[in-house]
């Protein structure tokens, strides 16, 4: 039994409010740990600065090397009582910014707008985690569901090393939240996100003189044109299916018929079910000019977070708490990729619970602080509310 009742919904906010300040300095010191995903040796400051925070937290924190990344954090209560069910803050504290970013996009803050590569996605995010954990503590409240907290540090460019790491803990969750920044200057929450495939198509073909001998050559330019206009064929905006050639290359000097060619497809839907379709249509392409041939890679890299019953029960749990709080929660459908993605297949997610602002990956990224302080009181209660279903496994 909880030794302490859960706080009043206006009595967490009025806490977070008050922390507005320490909110503000974490995020400082944040976002000047510069922590692009492409240096995995930039990546110690802001890992270190997180770290500590959840030490002074009594959190037991766990560092996981990286072979290609800077590696992540597993941390959960070090005087967490085993047998309890789970639950699962999940972020990353890599950004798309580059080393020397500050020098142009310096952190600012002024009035209710923070500045600054990263605060909106995701330092914020993980500011008003930690935040959200320091009112458990306020409130001397031990969460029914025990949260771990699992950061990583290469999200930005796949998650290719973290993904077995997120893959491995979602079963054994009752729930994940993920820190993702909120969609838009609403806020909404999200509930849904689009699956994510790349693809490259290479074409091979056959140099000649373009003057002398054209008709000896196949052109690998031509049958690239002919394979991007059946890939555009495969749109269809009003399933939320998107199909993108990206980018093109080939050729060797104008007067040679091309021997060869490429380009790099990105293709987003709204479900499993299409990306099945896609991806078997995609790899079912074949030469439509004679003399070429065609190599066909790439496959769906993230699966698209649906909404399912658990994703939505967790959905409903929120709206629930947001009445409390005096919020008029909003949902909407993310056409780009998170972790997430590979939990949704699992156990009940809920996206987008980090900053309100706007601007991610973009040079006038901010967030608001009253409302990501909003956002951090309806984590807080999240965090406090009891199991969504029964477990069969602890972690």
């Amino acid at each position: 039994m909880n030794p302490h009742p859960m706080p009043a919904a206006s009595d967490v906010l009025s806490y977070l409010q008050s922390r507005r300040e320490n909110l503000v300095d974490l995020l400082r010191r944040m976002t000047e740990a510069e922590s692009p995903s492409d240096v995995p040796g930039a990546q110690t400051e802001i890992r270190e600065i997180i770290a500590a925070e959840l030490d002074r937290l009594e959190f037991r924190v766990h560092r996981i090397p990286g072979s290609s990344s800077g590696g992540m954090l597993h941390a959960r209560p070090a005087g967490r009582r085993p047998g309890r069910p789970s639950q699962l803050i999940l972020g990353h504290y890599d950004t798309v910014w580059p080393l020397g970013t500050l020098d142009d996009m310096p952190f600012e803050h002024e009035g209710d707008i923070v500045r600054g590569p990263g605060v909106y996605d995701m330092k914020g995010g993980i500011a008003q985690a930690l935040l959200a954990i320091s009112a458990l503590q306020h409130f001397g409240f031990e969460p029914e569901v025990t949260p771990h907290v699992f950061l990583n540090s290469d999200e930005e460019i796949g998650s290719r090393e973290s993904r077995r790491y997120i893959e491995s803990l979602a079963p054994c969750m009752d729930r994940v939240f993920v820190l993702e920044p909120s969609l838009g200057p609403a806020g909404r929450l999200k509930t849904a996100r689009k699956g994510i495939g790349r693809f490259t198509v290479t074409v091979t073909g056959e140099a000649a003189h373009a003057g002398l001998d054209p008709g000896a050559g196949a052109s690998a330019i031509l049958e690239l044109s002919h394979v991007i206009q059946a890939l555009f064929a495969l749109n269809d905006f009003d399933k939320g299916v998107t199909v993108n050639v990206g980018t093109i290359d080939g050729g060797l000097r104008p007067n040679v018929v091309a021997p060869r060619s490429q380009a790099v497809i990105d293709v987003r839907v709204a479900g499993q079910q299409d990306a099945d379709r896609l991806e078997a249509a995609i790899l079912a392409i074949r030469p439509a000019t004679s003399g070429t041939s065609l190599t066909i890679e790439g496959r769906f890299g993230r699966p698209a977070m649906e909404k399912t019953p658990a994703n939505r029960q967790l959905w409903h749990m929120a709206c629930t708490l947001g009445d409390e709080l005096g919020l008029e929660l909003e949902e909407g459908l993310a056409g780009g990729g998170s972790d997430g993605n590979f939990t949704s297949l699992y156990t009940a997610t809920l996206d987008g619970m980090g900053a309100v602002g706007d601007g991610a990956h973009a040079h006038h990224e901010h967030l608001v602080l009253g409302r990501t302080l909003e956002h951090a009181a309806l984590l807080t209660l999240l965090l406090m509310s009891p199991p969504l279903k029964s477990m069969v496994k602890t972690v």
